[in-house]
């Protein structure tokens, strides 16, 4: 039964993703990870939220246990979502990211209003990225420049199994999404709420997170479905480890407040 407790593969496109679906019956709760990252970030969010929702990671391509692609890209990993919905026979979920997968989860919901219930971003979906060759260069040097550190940080789930210069390509991308979502966050009609963090995140410069963070600014005044839950004291990247309890709560309001609209 779809309902039942599974971990296993789900093909797509190439390559395979590693899933787990706790079951039950309760609101089914999509979590989306950081660019690099794997689901066991994902765990003391879980644990807090316990057993009333029905909670389905999985690691994107080359992250954690999935297989490697020939294709990184943005449009993938919204495939890889239908994917996961579909194998495990998902309807309007609640979708949680974080970093990277915030941006996916609100481009999925805007593409998709009848599939999903609202949505939780976790110190992502800004309006805000590093753009022009310039830009493109400093990520490519900063990448190649931890080119050795990365195979060593992908089995905690800090890396992809990619090169350097995927690594880099696959942040390229995302900064130039960055630059130009604040459309798409303003046609997004679920209900939203963020949690955002402070300080900044690898590789930006000082005060660059900041500016990201004041960018969505002007978007929660345009839609009112956006709302901020919180903000934490954590950094970007320490946000899901410290500040899991504020995550797991906004969860809940986001689930409630979809369960109102649906009404």
């Amino acid at each position: 039964m779809a309902n039942s407790p599974w971990t296993g593969m789900v093909p797509v496109d190439d390559t395979a993703l590693a899933a787990t679906d706790t079951g039950g019956t309760g609101t089914p709760v999509v979590y989306l990870n950081g660019s690099y990252a794997g689901r066991r970030h994902w765990k003391n969010t879980i644990t807090e939220l316990g057993g009333g929702y029905r909670h389905i990671t999985f690691d994107e391509r080359a992250r954690g246990m999935s297989k490697r692609s020939s294709d990184y890209s943005f449009e993938a990993c919204l495939r890889d979502v239908d994917a996961v919905l579909e194998a495990r026979g998902i309807d309007k979920p609640v979708l949680v990211g974080w970093s990277y997968g915030a941006f996916i989860a609100m481009h999925w919901a805007e593409r998709r209003p009848d599939r999903v219930s609202g949505v939780l971003n976790v110190d992502g979906a800004l309006p805000y990225g590093l753009t022009g060759e310039e830009g493109r260069e400093r990520i490519r040097k900063l990448f190649r420049r931890n080119r050795l550190l990365l195979p060593l940080v992908a089995p905690f789930g800090l890396a992809a199994r990619m090169s350097a210069d995927q690594h880099a390509e696959v942040n390229i991308e995302l900064n130039e999404l960055a630059a130009t979502c604040g459309p798409v966050l303003e046609r997004v009609t679920c209900p939203v709420r963020y949690v955002l963090a402070t300080g900044a995140s690898f590789g930006s410069n000082d005060g660059e997170q900041e500016g990201a963070r004041a960018a969505l600014e002007p978007v929660l005044a345009r839609n009112p479905n956006l709302q901020i839950s919180a903000k934490v004291a954590s950094n970007h990247g320490a946000i899901l480890r410290k500040d899991f309890r504020t995550v797991a709560q906004a969860v809940r309001e986001t689930a409630a407040a979809g369960e109102r609209q649906a009404g």
